[in-house]
């Protein structure tokens, strides 16, 4: 080639190799700071995201999955309704933020200048703040019935005194087989009769459908897991008491309909302190007869089907809490969850005030089994005498051939509130 039109040439080459200007969000000014406000508590080394979000190429090698989740607003998993009430670690993105994102793919996902990277605040790290003590079950197992085994565990209270969890986590040892895990608490005057119950049966642990046995549908719990639950610390200067000589009941929901059986070794971590100001509990709510008389169908075909219990709570709840609330007396309430399974499909928690007023707890429109948790109020709710509790829940059988009720096991049904509650 003459060399009159060969340099001409390299140099429209070069020029038109020379990195363009992004015309959208760049990863460092626009993306990088939502990422650690907003996702990084989850998707980052260790977290309960099945990829982390810790730098450029993460974020690049993921881009369609982000932006697909965000504009289907799957993510991030915030199942709260707008309207109800104010949670703590609102973690929920608005349409502006939403669209940073989209802009950011559909522009290039460019990594512009990492000199405009500025940290913006970020959220409360999930989980537990300080890690006291860890138990774990002292020997893998392996689930021996299908499609569900309930097994439960006994485990030591490490604690040499009184103390109080004023934290909880669990960490499943196999996520492809743990449906939920609770911890229930053995009081030193029960150990006996749930040792019993291990001894009985040969292997690790014990089977235990419907509650830890022994009567246990009332047995306190320290804390659960569910899908999509990181754990973490209680209110502050609260906590679960806890007796020396007590033992840990660890039950474990094993689903095999789709992973055969792997061993699995799951473990708890809690926070522990020697004195709160408030002694609390953590308080399952359900409709009995929903389980005992098998009350909460859920026709085969039916794309919609509701069920809800109103009911007075102080004179049960009086009850089962031993005294921390009386029937006559206002209680606080600190969180609210809520628990179903797969064809579920929304579910919501109300206080029906003396006067004739409703009070939102919690709202669900759209329940994904996959991501639940417990939600902490901004502002602590209270619970006074002549007030009803709301539970509602509804389900999708549509594709269903047979109808649905309350069951233990995955392809049953659940409508399940739960409280954090002191005096």
């Amino acid at each position: 080639m003459n060399a009159r039109y060969f340099m001409p040439a390299i140099f429209a080459v070069a020029v038109g190799c020379a990195p363009a200007t992004p015309t959208g969000p760049t990863y460092y000014k626009d993306i990088k700071p939502l990422v650690e406000q907003h996702c990084a508590n989850c998707h980052s080394q260790g977290g309960i995201a099945p990829f982390t979000l810790e730098n450029y190429l993460s974020a690049l090698d993921h881009k369609m999955e982000i932006r697909k989740a965000l504009s289907e607003k799957t993510m991030p998993p915030w199942q709260p309704g707008a309207g109800c009430t104010d949670y703590q670690g609102d973690f929920s993105l608005d349409d502006a933020t939403i669209k940073t994102f989209t802009d950011w793919v559909d522009t290039g996902a460019n990594a512009g200048n990492e000199a405009d990277y500025k940290p913006t605040a970020t959220l409360v790290p999930a989980g537990l703040t300080r890690i006291d003590r860890s138990v774990q079950l002292s020997v893998p197992y392996t689930p021996v019935r299908s499609p569900d085994d309930y097994h439960c565990f006994l485990m030591d209270w490490p604690e040499a005194a009184t103390s109080y969890v004023t934290g909880f986590r669990a960490t499943p040892g196999d996520k492809r087989i743990v449906h939920h895990v609770i911890a229930f608490l053995a009081p030193p005057a029960q150990v006996a009769a749930y040792q019993a119950l291990d001894d009985a049966e040969a292997g690790p642990g014990y089977t235990c459908f419907g509650g830890p046995g022994n009567g246990g549908s009332l047995a306190q719990w320290l804390g659960a897991w569910a899908p999509g639950t990181a754990g973490g610390d209680f209110p502050a200067g609260t906590g679960i008491e806890v007796e020396a000589g007590s033992k840990i009941i660890l039950q474990v929901h094993y689903n095999t309909s789709v992973q055969p059986p792997v061993p699995d070794q799951t473990s708890i971590d809690f926070k522990i302190d020697s004195t709160v100001e408030k002694k609390a509990i953590l308080q399952p709510w359900t409709n009995p007869s929903w389980i005992n008389q098998k009350t909460m169908t859920i026709p085969a075909g039916m794309p919609n089907v509701m069920h809800n219990w109103i009911v007075d709570p102080m004179l049960p709840l009086a009850y089962v809490t031993k005294g921390l609330v009386a029937v006559d007396q206002s209680f606080t309430m600190h969180t609210s969850g809520l628990h179903m399974h797969t064809r579920g499909t929304s579910a919501r928690l109300d206080i029906l005030r003396a006067d004739g007023t409703k009070e939102c707890l919690l709202d669900l429109p759209r329940w994904d089994f996959h991501w639940q948790g417990g939600y902490a109020f901004t502002n602590a709710k209270t619970f006074n005498p002549g007030d009803m509790l709301s539970l509602e829940c509804h389900w999708d059988n549509s594709k269903g051939t047979t109808d649905v009720n309350w069951g233990e096991g995955t392809g049953d049904e659940m409508c399940l509130g739960s409280f954090y509650i002191t005096h």
